[in-house]
């Protein structure tokens, strides 16, 4: 995790000592406020070296315009971070998100990835899930197979090396381990793989494990983690970093569901990658080249989950949802579905700043993103990064990663279980309505033996009906979803050949987007 409590120091920029020398110049993107930092306590090397700055992030998705940051491409000397990291920590109180880019070029391009218009014509080219809530009878018995005691005894696994560090033995060591506890969890499956991706520059690898879909394999929905560990005092082969919070915690919550879809057979429509990322604490770099090839080849990525950190529960509610860097439809889908499957769990939400873990690397590249995270930003664990990063430190128990395994697993089941098949059909409408107005939509031409699912997400309250062989009412339908927003979603089995119909009303004045698949007759 790249932010941190004021408990501790900041360790994210200093990691870089590993990696370069004093007086080597390295190219980061980072927001205003790390920016204004470095303009205070090296102005002559910023002076000399921003090149570019975006406002980072769709505003219509992202975030809201007064929470916008502008993010700026900077050349730095080593120097320079480690007294950007004191005077983010001391000054702000905070640490500060960055981006390590390899190259001017690669920076630039991330800058331009960053922008609002070319943020929505790259969603625009990905496909938009429904955010149809319509699993239960296959989400509900898994949930209850999902345990804390497999979840312990990963992060114990992990935080066993002496480090994970991305650049050490014990870290090259971690990988190979985890491939091969991955590979024994698919037992044989010939739908699923299990690989390490290699990184030209560092020895460590990241893991992937993928399962592929049956009918619409090429639509991918990716849940990750990272599997490195640093400690601020500097990582070398002997030093220790546990790192059982940040982020054994994630990758073994991320393994549970693996291990249970795996186990119960389950077979996804979509295709589900599960990613353990190299090199996290050291500039997001390992997610960056594996986001960088998706969108390079073209992979439609429907959806991205983060969990880095969930087994230290520092704040009154369970799940946070940060909102910053992040897309907000998607994160009401996640909110919605904590509220169906796991009704119990406190909902917060929280900022973490730019660059602050693995989701931003596809924010970057425009596909739709959510870090649910352990507790408020500056109520989170105490101990990363350092040797007391251990499992005991978080009670020896992994109930709260539970929380995370279990919602990870109703994400990936109800996004893997969606898209339109090859046979079927999706249309999409815009408007606007006002208070109390209706508006129509059908017949649609629906063929026996598939669904009828209807979403909307907007502004606003709108409500949305759904009835087969005749036009809605708000007292006549099949289907009704009128919460208090403008998120909606209806879903009918179709079992004869049958004209649909749909309508929404505004209990409030709003904007919609409605979105229809079924198979046509």
């Amino acid at each position: 995790m790249r932010f941190h409590p004021l408990a501790i120091v900041c360790a994210g920029l200093l990691a870089f000592s590993s990696a370069a020398h004093a007086g080597d110049k390295v190219w980061i993107s980072l927001g205003d406020a790390a920016l204004a930092q470095l303009q205070k306590h090296a102005p002559t090397a910023v002076a000399a070296s921003v090149r570019a700055s975006s406002t980072a992030g769709d505003r219509s998705t992202a975030h809201s315009a007064t929470d916008a940051e502008g993010v700026h491409l900077v050349q730095v000397d080593e120097d320079d971070l480690a007294r950007l990291s004191e005077a983010v920590h001391t000054e702000l109180r905070r640490c500060g998100g960055y981006m390590y880019h390899p190259t001017q070029a690669e920076g630039l391009a991330t800058l331009q990835r960053a922008s609002g218009a070319a943020r929505r014509l790259t969603v625009a080219a990905a496909t938009r899930p429904s955010y149809v809530i319509d699993q239960q009878a296959v989400v509900t018995p898994l949930l209850s197979q999902v345990q804390a005691s497999h979840i312990g005894q990963t992060i114990v696994e992990l935080s066993s090396y002496v480090n994970r560090h991305y650049q050490t033995t014990a870290g090259v060591n971690a990988s190979d381990w985890l491939k091969q506890r991955w590979t024994s969890l698919a037992g044989g499956r010939s739908d699923i793989t299990v690989e390490q991706f290699s990184h030209p520059n560092w020895r460590q690898k990241s893991v992937i494990a993928t399962i592929r879909g049956t009918d619409n394999p090429n639509e991918v929905v990716v849940l990750g983690g990272h599997l490195d560990s640093i400690n601020q005092a500097g990582t070398g082969e002997t030093t220790r970093a546990p790192g059982a919070d940040d982020d054994a915690s994630g990758v073994a919550s991320l393994t549970e569901v693996f291990r249970t879809l795996a186990a119960s057979g389950y077979k996804p429509r979509r295709t589900l990658k599960f990613m353990a990322y190299a090199a996290e604490e050291v500039g997001l770099r390992g997610s960056q080249e594996i986001a960088r090839s998706h969108a390079t080849a073209g992979v439609n990525v429907v959806g991205v989950m983060q969990l880095d950190m969930t087994n230290y529960k520092g704040s009154v509610d369970d799940i946070y949802i940060y909102t910053d860097y992040t897309d907000s439809q998607q994160n009401s889908f996640v909110t919605n579905l904590i509220r169906t499957y796991l009704p119990a769990l406190r909902i917060g939400t929280d900022r973490c700043g730019y660059g602050c873990s693995d989701h931003a690397s596809w924010t970057a590249q425009g596909y739709a993103a959510s870090m649910p995270f352990e507790a408020a930003m500056d109520e989170s664990n105490p101990h990363i990064h350092t040797a007391n990063d251990t499992y005991a430190n978080t009670g020896s128990t992994a109930e709260h990663s539970l929380k995370f395994a279990r919602m990870a697993l109703a994400y990936m089941v109800e996004l893997g279980s969606d898209g339109a098949g090859a046979a079927d059909r999706v249309e999409t409408f815009n408007g606007s309505l006002a208070r109390n107005q209706t508006r129509s939509f059908g017949p649609f031409k629906v063929a026996a033996g598939g669904s009828f699912k209807a979403s909307t997400t907007g502004t606003g309250d709108i409500d949305l009906y759904v009835q087969r062989n005749a036009a809605p009412t708000t007292s006549r339908h099949d289907c009704k979803s009128d919460s208090s927003t403008a998120v909606e979603n209806c879903s009918l089995d179709i079992r004869a050949n049958g004209d649909v119909y749909v309508m929404l009303r505004g209990y409030t004045a709003g904007t919609y987007s409605l979105s229809v698949s079924y198979r046509p007759q």
